[in-house]
């Protein structure tokens, strides 16, 4: 239907166009071709105009088509944000060159000054876009701090529930979970489209460990959705521009002013970086352990040897790792030990100690 119609369109076209300049292409060819008098030269001009044209459609209609087409799949593809941005610079664009138009116009300048308000127009209107489109993150900060001030002269102190964007680490960890059911947790919990994707990769791979991790991330996000009483969300859209799954994360914390949740140390630290706020759960399993300091004394058993010479290592009932100094003797053995210093990081936290039996001798 849209082609016949097209071709409907070129037909009419190319008929009007001949109706128009035909007399001028006959009066071109006439002293070459010598031709001689014609008359109705206008309707004989219509007539091959259309023709010409009706030959033409297909070839015009099949190269429209596609430009449309990849138009409609990159607008779809777009996140709505990116669209709406940059529709409001494509406009202001064009109002902008609709007030230059007067003062290029009086321009006389042959052939080109004809051209030059569409040319301008054109040119405006493309910037106006792009600058609307890659600007959003900065004009959505610049509107959405006049309305945070607003909203603190309205209620005053009011909490600021912010959206919790999760990443693939931390749903396969499944920990998250547990938390939700806690109620800790207060907002939106943003699941990103890029992310399930990733996940249900996972969860087809033809490596069993790697499947099972995927599956296991789908079902706790099922968990979540179903069983708690926590708001899930699904971001639909894409930064096509952007190839890593973590760069779109940074990125679509950017636009909605949410947190990354993740227990990715990398990604934790590239957050802070480009100071996007985060939330590591590695951070709060290790708030909630209990408190070590130097100088207590802890029974442990010394399981296997440490990186470095004659060292053994033993583990607390939370996971927690003990470097026992000297304690590479001991192995398979339970043993008191004194604390000696605690390292705690976002990768998690270690306890350095030695035998108490050692303390004893010197």
């Amino acid at each position: 239907m849209v082609r016949r119609i097209g071709k409907i369109f070129f037909v009419i076209v190319g008929g009007g166009l001949g109706y128009q300049y035909g007399p001028d292409l006959y009066n071109l060819l006439d002293p070459l071709l010598k031709i001689g008098e014609v008359s109705g030269t206008s309707y004989i001009g219509a007539v091959l105009g259309a023709i010409l044209f009706f030959f033409l459609a297909n070839w015009l209609l099949d190269y429209i088509l596609k430009v449309v087409r990849w138009g409609e799949e990159t607008l779809v593809k777009m996140p709505i944000v990116d669209v709406m941005f940059g529709a409001m610079g494509l406009i202001s664009g064009l109002i902008v060159a609709f007030l230059l138009f007067l003062p290029i116009s009086k321009i006389s300048i042959p052939v080109i000054g004809d051209l030059l308000p569409l040319v301008v127009s054109g040119l405006l209107g493309y910037l106006g876009f792009q600058v609307g489109f890659r600007k959003r993150d900065e004009i959505m900060s610049v509107f959405s701090i006049g309305r945070k001030d607003k909203k603190k002269e309205a209620a005053g102190a009011a909490t600021n529930v912010e959206n919790k964007i999760l990443d693939t680490s931390v749903i396969i960890d499944g920990r998250i979970a547990d938390i939700c059911r806690t109620g800790f947790l207060e907002g939106s919990l943003i699941i990103p489209g890029f992310v399930l994707e990733e996940l249900q990769h996972i969860a087809d791979s033809s490596d069993v460990l790697k499947r099972n991790r995927g599956r296991r991330g789908l079902d706790i996000l099922n968990k979540i959705q179903k069983e708690m009483k926590v708001k899930v969300q699904i971001w639909e859209g894409d930064f096509e521009e952007v190839s890593e799954v973590d760069s779109k994360l940074i990125k679509l914390a950017k636009v909605i002013n949410g947190k990354v949740v993740t227990n990715d140390f990398n990604l934790n630290k590239v957050c802070e970086l480009q100071g996007v706020p985060v939330l590591n759960i590695n951070d709060l399993a290790n708030a909630v352990k209990p408190v070590v300091l130097p100088g207590e004394e802890m029974n442990v058993q010394v399981i296997k040897d440490g990186k470095e010479h004659g060292q053994g290592v033993a583990y607390l009932d939370d996971g927690t790792m003990i470097v026992v100094e000297g304690g590479r003797d001991y192995i398979g053995n339970e043993i008191d030990v004194l604390v000696t210093s605690v390292l705690q990081t976002s990768a998690g936290r270690m306890i350095f100690a030695k035998p108490k039996l050692l303390e004893k001798a010197l």
